[in-house]
């Protein structure tokens, strides 16, 4: 199992064999400053960060002192994330006394902590990439099936699957016997997406309420190319600004106390869709609170469908959002890419899906996104420092599918039953025995895909 977040504490008891020694075959911390004179390295053909060996681990679990383990492998899990989802995928129970076990509990483990460059806390994206390509590289070196954990994402992109990081996912994915799980994100019930149908010579009007003390805020308009449009903004106090025409590059202006940063983007290499990226700027220290317009003025439609993203929730003050929501294409990325099992989540003490759950389908082609939920609500959890926590979300709801991956791969692959039980055959594995959940009538659906997790009943019979 390979967990990709926000480290790991390699201390606790849930990631410990009986005798005390680690499950973690390697550790890369992309956030440390390497040091040659300590053996402290990028892993090989990597330029950032230290890699940690089982080996090394071991010895600092041998140490006498908390702070003599810290100094020789210095990595932690700040959050807690990386620890929480890693013990559902993979804990061992030994922390709880056996109470609360993980997915796969005898698993070995390759864990990432992604660097956090950006004020946000967002990844990015090239980080991600060299993440992945070590994982992979090293399942492959110890020739070992692994099941890959992304347990989150963001909203920036289109969210059809065809963003370069999602490419470059579904090609790694056709390399070495992996499969990778991401979380579809808690964006369900933001108001962070709306949506709607363009009709020429015929102004379409949207809504966003902005709430007081937002430093700033962007907005992502999702389109045809073959549509054209012109953009008119309408401040809380009345001042409008506009029909803008629809030229290529930015376009700055200033309406009271907000500078607006326009950019009609060209088709990329990888998606024939254009972006128009606004930026809301403050002229002193926040935008301007209150409602404002965004008003499309169509001058020739031939597909006419239109979306817009705003910014992950967690990043915006609460309140901010479109005055009509549409809860419809809340995927964040990357779980729209095509060979990831896309994951959300359900409450397993009703059988109810989670109102928060980021919910499908793919923009414009639809296809089925998620693939299947998993518990996702109140769920009990390893913790950083031991003893165990209560989690809710997407993010751990994931870990459930990455551990019932690996289990599969080890009934298939490990135990001779299917040697080629990997990649696009776990997702069909798991979406032939996902069961229905009370209240849907059709299957797949936006909300829970082919239905809940079930690892007994996509063993093949």
């Amino acid at each position: 199992v390979a967990i990709i977040d926000s480290g790991i504490d390699y201390a606790n008891e849930d990631f410990r064999n009986a005798d005390g020694t680690t499950r973690i075959r390697a550790l890369w911390d992309q956030s440390l400053i390497s040091d040659e004179n300590e053996e402290k390295n990028p892993p090989k053909g990597y330029r950032m960060g230290v890699e940690f060996t089982q080996e090394q681990i071991n010895r600092a679990l041998e140490a006498a002192s908390t702070a003599e383990r810290r100094r020789m492998v210095p990595s932690q899990d700040i959050s807690g994330h990386g620890t929480q989802v890693a013990g559902i995928a993979a804990g061992n129970g030994r922390g709880s006394g056996k109470l609360y076990v993980g997915v796969a509990p005898d698993s070995e483990l390759i864990v990432v902590k992604m660097g956090s460059p950006m004020p946000d806390g967002f990844p990015r994206t090239t980080e991600l990439m060299q993440a992945l390509d070590y994982v992979v590289r090293k399942s492959l070196e110890v020739r070992m099936p692994v099941a890959i954990n992304l347990s989150f994402g963001n909203t920036y992109g289109s969210h059809d699957g065809r963003s370069l990081l999602e490419r470059y996912i579904d090609d790694l994915s056709n390399f070495w016997k992996s499969v990778i799980c991401v979380g579809t994100g808690n964006e369900a019930a933001s108001a962070g997406h709306t949506s709607g149908v363009m009709q020429e010579r015929k102004e379409e009007r949207i809504q966003l309420a902005v709430q007081s003390e937002e430093p700033t805020l962007n907005i992502q308009i999702w389109k045809a190319y073959t549509d054209e449009v012109e953009i008119s903004f309408v401040s809380p106090t009345g001042t409008r600004i506009g029909p803008i025409q629809s030229v290529l590059g930015p376009q700055r202006f200033r309406i009271g106390d907000t500078e607006i940063l326009l950019y009609y983007g060209k088709p990329s290499p990888y998606n024939v869709a254009q972006e128009i990226y606004i930026d809301m700027i403050p002229v002193t220290n926040y935008i301007t609170s209150g409602v404002w317009q965004i008003i499309l003025n169509p001058t020739r439609v031939v597909e006419g469908q239109y979306d817009l993203w705003l910014p992950s929730e967690n990043v915006l003050n609460r309140g901010t959002g479109f005055l009509y929501p549409d809860e419809e294409v809340t995927l964040t990325i990357p779980s729209t890419a095509e060979k990831v099992i896309s994951v959300g989540a359900y409450d397993a003490l009703t059988f109810s899906y989670a109102p928060f759950s980021g919910r499908g389908y793919t923009w414009q082609d639809e296809r089925t996104k998620p693939d299947l939920v998993a518990p996702g609500v109140n769920v009990r959890t390893a913790a950083v420092g031991g003893g165990m926590t209560t989690v809710s979300g997407t993010s751990f709801a994931t870990p459930f599918v990455t551990g019932a991956s690996a289990l599969l791969m080890e009934w298939g692959i490990v135990r001779g039953n299917d040697p080629f039980l990997y990649g696009e055959k776990v997702k069909a594995y798991l979406r032939r025995g996902a069961r229905e959940l009370p209240g849907f009538e059709k299957y797949p659906n936006r909300e829970v895909g082919y239905g809940a997790l079930c690892v007994r009943d996509s063993l093949p019979g």
